[in-house]
């Protein structure tokens, strides 16, 4: 490792991994430090605590997401198509922060206690408020049902596509392209039986 950019870089993906596994609460700085291979104290000189991490790795996420939805919203006035590319956004965010969707997702008690909580929940809202409305434009143009609230319909999605990070991993055969595809259909068509559908 050369320079202090990449030094930064690195403590900030041990970091992610180590929160994501063991929770943000029981990783110490010291754990962080044995992962990157430094001293305790030399961390210090990169980064002034724990929660600066934290929230450097979420914000660093939600920007990157935010990014992507502004790039999604932009390129289609189709609801359908934009919430297909909403998911896939989601996926691709996640591919490069792999840690830090299953952080957020499991961290809500520990960030709200964070000085910089406020900025990351007005993000948070950002984020919320691009699928609401995108399901509300669905809604006005008869594409997408109105016997469901479009607050509920973007919670289930949102956990459907984020908790996934779990367990889906990419690969040629099944590429995020593919899992965005059958993650939407799902969601929008159903898992019921289409005779017009066959399997590809």
């Amino acid at each position: 490792m050369n320079g202090g950019v990449d030094r930064r870089e690195v403590i900030l993906r041990e970091a992610a991994g180590l929160f994501a596994k063991r929770g943000v609460a029981k990783t110490t700085v010291r754990d962080i430090a044995d992962a990157v291979g430094i001293l305790s104290g030399s961390l210090y000189h990169h980064f002034p605590s724990k929660d600066d991490l934290l929230t450097r790795i979420i914000t660093s996420y939600l920007d990157d997401l935010l990014a992507r939805y502004a790039d999604v919203c932009t390129g289609t006035n189709d609801p359908l198509s934009r919430l297909h590319g909403l998911v896939t956004a989601s996926l691709e965010t996640m591919e490069r922060h792999p840690h830090a969707a299953e952080i957020y997702q499991n961290e809500g008690a520990y960030m709200r206690r964070l000085a910089d909580y406020g900025e990351l929940r007005t993000a948070a809202r950002k984020v919320q408020r691009t699928w609401i409305d995108t399901v509300n434009e669905g809604v006005a143009a008869g594409v997408l049902r109105d016997d469901i609230a479009p607050d509920v319909f973007y919670r289930l999605i949102r956990d459907a596509v984020w908790l996934s990070v779990r367990w889906y991993k990419p690969s040629a055969s099944y590429p995020i392209t593919r899992f965005a595809e059958d993650c939407t259909a799902v969601f929008l068509d159903g898992f019921k039986t289409d005779p017009r559908r066959r399997r590809r």
